[in-house]
């Protein structure tokens, strides 16, 4: 045990030769021994450090294969950079063209820009902190509230310092507000004006969000909220109509469609038809739920309905107008379907055209006369058999097709009894009898003559005002009538020559 035998020779490297070397036996106390110690330290810092495998391939050298860890880096290179190609591979082949992409990055094993062909592409993070192009920052006064000694003191109040700090504050601002670059021109801006793009700012703000709100549950002027379009489709699925075409006519209240009729197992359905959607905006509705809230055939329930309900009611009136005119043999559009706030009518009009107005039609005299004589006795038909008023009668609510007078538009006729009804009625005869008069028939009558002709009554006036006053007077006594014994009609005859009398009638 006094001795320890060491030796160097081994087996052959199948990689080349090797070089051997043959260490003579020593004592364990020369082991031990300081000395000793030292001279191997030099000896094994005399060896020269194996080169670097990296910088061997980087170079294109072929390097020296004799030593095992230069071999072992230049394969466990190789290695890493099919891994990176395989991976980058899956990652094409998973995200594909979708815009929504997962990258595998983290899982690489060399460093993109280890192995990147062009270094163009790459951009030192240390490049953004001093940008030559942005602004500089307004200069800050001081906690004392000025700068400078005598007659250079600037305090916080000085006019240029105020406006280039409003500028800066403008990076504040909304997104959606275009500020510009006002740093980058020196721009200053007084107290005045900032506050007011300040104030306008928030006012945009305030303005976007309730167009937005509006826009998601609101008809605009020729589309449809995501409801009603719902309601369309739901037509369609159910094959009351074959396909909606476009708008042909917009108005305060309404956007009408044309569509293709379908069919229905309860009743025929027109091949033409148009979609009258009414418009869910409230402010159309504010200035005329008198139309409405004083008919007797919905008083009672307009009291009990939400603002938007009250919209229902107004298509479901119209439908009931028209079906009381349909069978009175007024031509009109006739009622396929209701829901909700839309309805369903045959169309007026031919192959996608829709008949003229009778504003626009081009009648000669002979037509013009026809015509008169036609509105005159439907206005008749429909006060006396309909017991309606159309309440907003003119040439812009008539149409001219097949050689006769349609009336369309009915949502806001009301009943004679309605309390303010004579007055609806005679604004409709100014209207016709303008109308006509103006159209060169010469056997229009006048406004006065229509009325008493439409309504039976014989009511007599020398000027405009003394009429309506004569109006006025027999809707209070209609109306005191009523709080005093329910329904009520206009007596179109009289005892005395007098103003008509009311009286009771059963139902």
């Amino acid at each position: 045990m006094d001795q320890i035998g060491i030796t160097a020779e081994g087996p052959k490297s199948p990689w080349g030769a090797t070089t051997t070397k043959v260490v003579s036996p020593c004592s364990l106390a020369d082991v031990m021994s300081e000395q000793l110690a030292k001279q191997l330290d030099e000896e094994s810092s005399a060896f020269p450090d194996s080169p670097d495998a990296n910088a061997a391939l980087d170079a294109g050298e072929e390097p020296e294969t004799d030593c095992d860890l230069m071999l072992a880096q230049m394969l466990q290179m190789q290695f890493d950079k099919e891994f990176d190609t395989q991976l980058r591979t899956e990652e094409k082949k998973l995200n594909g063209d979708s815009k929504l992409s997962i990258s595998f990055e983290n899982y690489r094993m060399v460093h993109p820009y280890e192995d990147s062909d062009s270094s163009e592409d790459e951009v030192d993070w240390q490049d953004t902190r001093h940008d030559p192009y942005k602004a500089d920052k307004p200069t800050t006064t001081p906690r004392k509230g000025f700068t400078g000694k005598g007659k250079n003191i600037t305090t916080k109040h000085d006019e240029v310092v105020c406006g280039r700090k409003n500028t800066a504050r403008m990076d504040n601002f909304a997104p959606e507000i275009n500020v510009g670059d006002g740093l980058g021109m020196d721009l200053k801006l007084s107290n005045q004006v900032y506050n007011s793009l300040k104030q306008h700012c928030y006012s945009e703000q305030r303005r976007s969000a309730r167009l937005h709100d509006k826009k998601e549950h609101s008809t605009a002027e020729q589309a449809v909220d995501p409801r009603t379009r719902l309601l369309m489709y739901k037509m369609v699925n159910a094959g009351v109509l074959e396909n909606i075409n476009g708008c042909i006519s917009t108005g305060k209240e309404s956007v009408v469609f044309h569509a293709d009729g379908g069919s229905m197992e309860e009743k025929a359905v027109p091949d033409e038809c148009v979609l009258k959607v009414f418009k869910t905006t409230l402010n159309e509705f504010k200035n005329r739920d008198k139309y409405i809230k004083d008919d007797y055939r919905f008083k009672e329930r307009f009291s009990k309905l939400n603002p938007r309900k009250i919209i229902h009611l107004w298509a479901e009136k119209e439908m009931h107008n028209l079906a009381r005119m349909k069978k009175a043999d007024i031509p009109c559009p006739e009622v396929v379907v209701l829901k909700k706030h839309i309805l369903v009518m045959s169309f007026i009009g031919k192959d996608h055209v829709p008949a003229p107005k009778l504003k626009e039609a081009m009648l000669g005299s002979e037509d013009m006369n026809r015509a008169y004589y036609q509105v005159l006795h439907m206005m008749q038909q429909l006060y006396q058999e309909c017991n309606l008023v159309h309440a907003d009668l003119s040439e812009y609510n008539m149409l001219w097709h097949q050689g006769k007078v349609w009336l369309i538009d009915v949502s806001q006729s009301i009943e004679p009894n309605h309390p303010h009804g004579l007055e609806f009625l005679f604004r409709d005869c100014r209207n016709v009898a303008t109308f006509f008069q103006k159209g060169g028939v010469s056997e229009a009558m006048n406004v006065y003559e229509l009325f008493n002709v439409v309504s039976g009554l014989q009511l007599s006036g020398d000027s405009e005002a003394d009429f309506l006053a004569q109006i006025e007077a027999l809707e209070k006594m209609n109306e005191d009538h009523v709080q005093r014994r329910g329904k009520r009609t206009y007596s179109s005859s009289t005892s005395d020559g007098g103003p008509p009398l009311l009286h009771h009638e059963d139902d």
